[in-house]
């Protein structure tokens, strides 16, 4: 399994209620058919996989290529799961905005109900989004965390952050059961059509920076801001995405104050701590560089995406019958194949037959 991110075109607007509301019924039906056939891990690893994910917004009938299709399809997939948790074995947390904020809590209710390990899940949800806006710095400010998991404790994580400048989106998957360290590689299998200013933390060659940056925490934030003071006076590369002059050097000192008290024990607690983030990093992972001469890593984990079209009437418009017969076919076809086996591969056979003959 393979997880990475996809960089979207950053569109405004929001699904027409009457869309929506057939997006939540299919996304039901999709997935009551998925956990049927293959488990409810096997709905982590589906989403974990953006290609996968960008074509399961594209049957949902959102836009095929705008930033949209990641917050609608959640939102409808996480609507769609209410009530049949318990069944599937399968839940779902957080969202945009202010419901990204609600995660922890809907977590921890939902482990309740699960039997799992709350704390642990927790840890993982905002780990990921620690990752992805602070140790990943690539001009993309988090906006988006949808965290999913199950009642055995497997969980996966769709999120997705906006620059304003280049009116780009780029969305983050990560699956749990591929992640052995939070800080070093937690994205597998990332590749980039197009690259970008990044700073990479959490990359493999970066590892010397953040043994340097953990250090640099540990001691007295005097070292940390002279060295920023002098190096706001050199030049420094292009391969830096590091930008010195929006670092408050009176924020700053409070937050290595309180690093300093607690003394992290490596990278990945730094990164947990609270108040610690990209400005902070920045300012540590340059300092180490300067103190230790070890420059991170500036390889940008990007997958660009692909799919085809929806609600923007590309390729076609969508048609609220086809849609609405998709919906009725597969709930019968779930429902009766839950008599036998047999049953179940004719009506999945019915269903292609349907597919492919096209709308009525």
């Amino acid at each position: 399994m393979r997880t990475g991110t996809a960089r979207l075109p950053l569109h405004t607007g929001r699904a027409p209620r009457w869309l929506f509301e057939r997006m939540v019924r299919l996304a039901r039906e999709v997935v009551r058919l998925l956990v049927e056939e293959h488990g409810p891990a096997e709905v982590l690893r589906r989403l974990s996989d953006p290609f996968w994910f960008q074509a399961f917004g594209c049957v949902l009938g959102f836009d095929w290529h705008s930033s949209g299709v990641t917050t609608t399809t959640c939102g409808a997939l996480k609507e769609g799961l209410k009530g049949l948790e318990g069944e599937l074995g399968l839940y779902a947390a957080g969202g945009k905005g202010r419901a990204s904020r609600r995660t922890p809590d809907e977590i921890v209710a939902g482990c309740e109900r699960a039997g799992a390990d709350a704390d642990r899940l927790v840890y993982a949800s905002r780990m990921s989004a620690k990752v992805d806006s602070a140790a990943v710095q690539d001009g993309h400010q988090i906006y988006h965390h949808a965290f999913f998991f199950t009642a055995g404790g497997r969980w996966c994580v769709v999120q997705q952050g906006m620059c304003a400048q280049t009116r780009t989106a780029r969305r983050y998957h990560w699956l749990g059961e591929g992640v052995s360290d939070f800080v070093n590689e937690p994205h597998a299998g990332v590749c980039a059509d197009r690259r970008a200013p990044v700073l990479n933390l959490v990359a493999a060659e970066s590892g010397p920076v953040r043994e340097g940056a953990a250090e640099l925490s540990r001691e007295g934030p005097e070292a940390v801001l002279s060295a920023v003071a002098r190096a706001g006076e050199m030049r420094l590369p292009a391969r830096h995405a590091v930008a010195l002059s929006d670092v408050d050097p009176r924020r700053l000192r409070r937050i290595l104050l309180e690093t300093y008290e607690r003394a992290p024990r490596d990278f990945e607690e730094l990164l947990g701590t609270p108040g610690v983030g990209a400005k902070t990093l920045r300012a540590l992972a340059l300092t180490a560089e300067l103190v230790y001469g070890t420059p991170a890593s500036t390889r940008d984990p990007a997958r660009f995406s692909f799919a085809h079209g929806g609600k923007d009437r590309t390729p076609f418009p969508v048609d609220r019958q086809t849609y609405d017969r998709t919906i009725e076919v597969l709930r019968s076809a779930l429902d009766r194949a839950r008599v036998d086996r047999t049953d179940k591969v004719k009506a999945l056979r019915r269903l292609a037959r349907f597919a492919g003959a096209g709308p009525a």
